[in-house]
């Protein structure tokens, strides 16, 4: 899990919700930033555009921290490169 995947995706949450990207960190649930199940829908959607995957439903209803999205990032990328 590279810093740039990590910073990547706290920007795009911090851009997403609209708040300082100072307040997002890898431990930071979404239920924290007052997100609810549109926002999730939104995060998703920007992160499948900015990383060029596809998240499937099943997996996405588990993630509930910035960690498990980054997590789940990650291993997408490396399946997608190989």
């Amino acid at each position: 899990m590279s810093e740039e995947l990590i910073e990547r995706v706290r920007q795009a949450v911090a851009k997403t919700q609209r708040i300082p990207v100072e307040r997002i960190t890898l431990d930071t649930t979404f239920e924290e930033l007052g997100m609810d199940s549109m926002d999730g829908v939104n995060l998703l959607f920007t992160l499948e555009g900015e990383f060029d995957i596809n998240v499937p439903d099943d997996q996405a209803r588990q993630i509930r921290t910035v960690r498990q999205m980054v997590e789940g990032i990650d291993t997408l990328l490396k399946a997608k490169a190989s």
